[in-house]
């Protein structure tokens, strides 16, 4: 059989104030580019104006969840918009996004670590790009134990910090202490392939990591982190070359908070227009 299956799992509005594009374009490009749908899953609200320039305030929730609605009413038949969120970890405000979370029937939360907001760099920036490091990524692995999230986004999105101060091998056994504990937890963890078009052109995570992220048996869902509509579905065949590359055989998505696992070379195909067999593994 020849037909579409897979997602595009992350992707913005332009309530975020850095995206362009309503959603319904999202929709049409990711009808274009043989997905079987896209997640919206848009910067997500914070309190007390924290990190408000980049994302939607909480008075516009509603209007994100109807922008959402909105393309998912006008997808052709067979094509599914469905409602996420990224939400960021910042100690402290794990209440507040428990809260959100429950307000409206999500599909899919990804977790973020963002280390560039101001708020972020003012608790955590010492001068010390190492440390700085080191401290992201214990807070991704916290990411992943405060139970609050189905994936975390661009997990190694700190080596953009200062490209020139990012030794892989020396972070090396911080990363892996990280997984381990993500591991444990069961959340997934994302390949962007926004990576590419960042200060270190690479996929996030890049393949050394990807490789320790297999070893460890952690899914991980695709996503293109899409602030254009052009960029949906960006990058895909290549993301799930480097997933088989690492020692992958499935890539995960999310409805209703559950993950479904897909055979990689059927998604493959799927995105190629190709037959291929039966693609679900666990459901």
């Amino acid at each position: 059989m020849s037909e579409a299956i897979f997602f595009d799992s992350h992707m913005h509005t332009p309530l975020c104030k850095h995206a362009e594009g309503h959603p319904v374009l999202y929709m049409e490009h990711g009808v274009a580019e043989g997905l079987a749908g896209i997640i919206m899953t848009c910067h997500s609200p914070m309190p007390n104006g924290f990190s408000a320039r980049v994302r939607m305030a909480p008075e516009q929730f509603n209007e994100y969840i109807s922008l959402v609605t909105e393309a998912a009413d006008q997808a052709p038949d067979g094509f599914e918009v469905l409602l996420g969120l990224e939400s960021d970890f910042f100690p402290g405000m794990e209440g507040w996004l428990r809260e959100l979370h429950d307000r409206s029937p999500f599909h899919y939360i990804l977790g973020s670590v963002h280390w560039h907001i101001a708020e972020y760099m003012d608790a955590f920036w010492r001068g010390d790009p190492f440390a700085f490091q080191k401290q992201y990524f214990e807070h991704l692995a916290d990411s992943a134990e405060c139970g609050l999230f189905d994936c975390l986004a661009h997990p190694d999105l700190v080596k953009n910090a200062s490209p020139v101060d990012w030794d892989y091998e020396r972070i090396r056994p911080h990363i892996e202490v990280a997984l381990d504990r993500i591991a444990a937890t069961g959340v997934a963890m994302e390949i962007n392939t926004s990576g590419l078009n960042k200060s270190f052109p690479e996929m996030n995570p890049g393949s050394d990591m990807l490789s320790l992220m297999a070893e460890r048996q952690i899914p991980v869902v695709i996503g293109s982190d899409s602030h254009t509509p052009i960029r949906v579905g960006e990058g895909f065949i290549e993301a799930l070359e480097a997933m088989e590359d690492a020692g992958y055989a499935t890539v995960s998505l999310f409805r209703e908070r559950k993950r479904r696992d897909l055979s990689i070379s059927a998604v493959k195909a799927s995105l190629l227009g190709e037959p291929f067999p039966q693609a679900f593994g666990r459901d």
